[in-house]
């Protein structure tokens, strides 16, 4: 019974991010046309927080595979990213 639920929380957790992901791409796209020194920083910021969690997610699904629980780490995902997505819109939105 508490399949379902779960899967409709991800979902609202999936909606918050996407919503939360705008914002950041309209926050970082503006500081990047400015073209300064602040959008080279951002620049590089955003392709090393790229990077650092594609690695992050990579080790969550390769330990998944191997406990044999692929199909519940999707939620963990999506709480990941989600946690990264808020914390930099908060910090461009200042």
């Amino acid at each position: 019974m508490n399949a379902p639920l779960a899967w409709f929380e991800t979902g609202l957790a999936m909606t918050r991010l996407g919503m939360d992901m705008q914002v950041v791409i309209t926050e970082r796209l503006s500081r990047l046309a400015r073209g300064d020194a602040a959008a080279g920083v951002e620049a590089m910021r955003m392709m090393t927080e790229k990077t650092l969690a594609l690695g992050e997610v990579n080790a969550r699904l390769w330990k998944a595979a191997a406990a044999g629980r692929l199909g519940a780490v999707g939620p963990e995902i999506v709480a990941l990213y989600g946690a990264k997505v808020r914390a930099n819109r908060k910090r461009l939105k200042r």
